[in-house]
């Protein structure tokens, strides 16, 4: 019996082990997590979502803002809510691409689509809030 035999076999031993394992240690990955239990995924995507609203609140107070002519026009709250919903939307796409499992499984990947939604909403609003306080001033 040749060398290369002798290694192949320990290999080919730890590749069959590996191989019917694969399919019980899935199943043990994909269960389900309780529905009030907080993963990372979870936490994650909840203050991504936190910083996406709190963007769009502050980039519609910016907005309405830049409508009168008192102030900056509302320039800096244009600021923050364009950068609060850039962040939810890379948090939230993150989080998405991390995620190994549907809904329920723990990875925040629905929250991570609600940032994904979020986070646009907010860009909009601020950039929209920017452009008109541009043209009051």
């Amino acid at each position: 019996m040749s060398v290369r035999h002798l290694l192949a076999i320990p290999a080919a031993a730890l590749l069959g082990i590996v191989g019917l394992a694969t399919p019980a240690a899935a199943h043990v990955l994909v269960q389900p997590i309780g529905a009030y239990t907080l993963t990372s995924g979870r936490f994650w995507s909840a203050a991504a979502a936190l910083l996406g609203l709190a963007g769009a609140v502050i980039g519609g107070l910016a907005l309405a803002r830049s409508a009168g002519r008192i102030g900056n026009g509302g320039r800096r709250g244009a600021i923050v809510a364009l950068a609060a919903g850039l962040a939810c939307a890379v948090i939230g796409g993150l989080v998405v691409a991390a995620a190994e499992g549907g809904p329920g499984t723990g990875y925040g990947i629905v929250g991570g689509y609600v940032d994904l939604v979020i986070g646009p909403i907010a860009m909009v609003v601020g950039g929209l809030a920017l452009a008109r306080s541009r043209r009051t001033a």
